[in-house]
C-alpha cells in the first residue's frame, strides 16, 4: 500500500476526503493546471480559503499541512486522477462554489493558456456542472476580473 491510498483511496481502510481537503484540491488543481505554480496564485488561493467559513477555525500550520499533502498526492496521482478524487468527494452544495472559484484563479492573471482552458473543461463535467451553468459563471468571473 503506497502512502497516500489512505488518503486517496486504494484499500478497503481508505480514509476518505474530508469535503475542506477536497475543495482545498480543486483549487490546487486550477492552481496547477498550467504547469507550474506562481507566487500570485498561490496567495489568491490561500485567500479564498481563509475568507471561507469552511476553514474558518484553521490554523496556518494546519492549512499548510493539508496543502503539503494534497501538493504530493497532486504530484504522486497526476492532475486528472487526481482531479478525479477531489472532484468525486466534494458534496453537491459546494461545486458550483469550487467552480467558479478555480475560474477566478484561472482567470486572475489575465492569461488562459489551453492547459487552462482544458482544465476547466474537465473540471465542470467531473462536478457535473451544466453547460449554461459553468457559462454563467465563466462571464462573471471574467466580468470580475477585468481591469
Amino acid at each position: 500500500m503506497g502512502l497516500f491510498d489512505n488518503i486517496f483511496g486504494g484499500s478497503a481502510a481508505s480514509k476518505p476526503l474530508t469535503k475542506a481537503e477536497a475543495f482545498a484540491g480543486i483549487l490546487l488543481g486550477a492552481v496547477a493546471s498550467d504547469g507550474h505554480y506562481s507566487d500570485e496564485e498561490v496567495h489568491g488561493l490561500f485567500t479564498i480559503l481563509a475568507r471561507m467559513k469552511l476553514y474558518e477555525n484553521w490554523t496556518g500550520e494546519k492549512m499548510s499541512s493539508m496543502m503539503n499533502k494534497l501538493q504530493s498526492a497532486h504530484k504522486k496521482l497526476g492532475a486528472d486522477k487526481f482531479l478525479a478524487n477531489v472532484s468525486e468527494t466534494l458534496p453537491e452544495d459546494l461545486r458550483e462554489t469550487a467552480f467558479a472559484n478555480a475560474c477566478d484563479l484561472v482567470l486572475a492573471d489575465g492569461v488562459v493558456e489551453d492547459e487552462e482552458k482544458e482544465f476547466l473543461d474537465k473540471l465542470q463535467k467531473a462536478l457535473d456542472i451544466t453547460g449554461d451553468t459553468a457559462l454563467d459563471i465563466v462571464q462573471v468571473m471574467i466580468i470580475k476580473n477585468r481591469g
